[in-house]
């Protein structure tokens, strides 16, 4: 049984996000809290809150879930949608560019099922 979490809009380019989602992907609950404290990135702290909340869910979905096997099993990051911005440029132009969000999605799963 998969157990789902996860995070929307949040302000961060997709691929910066994915740096840090693809360095727990198929690890240990445990072992990838641990590499997510230890990780010096500004989203680390956004994707452990998003993993304690599919550990969370996991807890309160099944009363009979280890939480010491559970697994990532999935994790991954999409695009959300992007915000158009403005910024003055010389002789009265406008550069026009994108300020980027994400939507994190963590799933975590028993050893003996993932």
């Amino acid at each position: 049984m998969k157990v789902k979490a996860e995070a929307r809009y949040l302000r961060v380019s997709p691929q910066k996000a994915r740096l840090v989602v693809d360095l727990i992907r198929g690890r240990q609950v445990g072992q990838a809290l641990n590499i997510l404290r230890a990780t010096n990135k500004g989203i680390a702290p956004a994707v452990e809150k998003v993993l304690r909340s599919a550990v969370a869910n996991a807890e309160n979905r099944s009363s009979d879930v280890d939480v010491d096997k559970l697994i990532v099993a999935e994790a991954y990051v999409n695009e959300g949608p992007r915000q158009k911005r403005i910024r003055p440029a010389p002789m009265g132009r406008a550069y026009r560019y994108q300020r980027r969000t994400s939507h994190i999605v963590v799933k975590v799963a028993e050893e003996a099922t993932a």
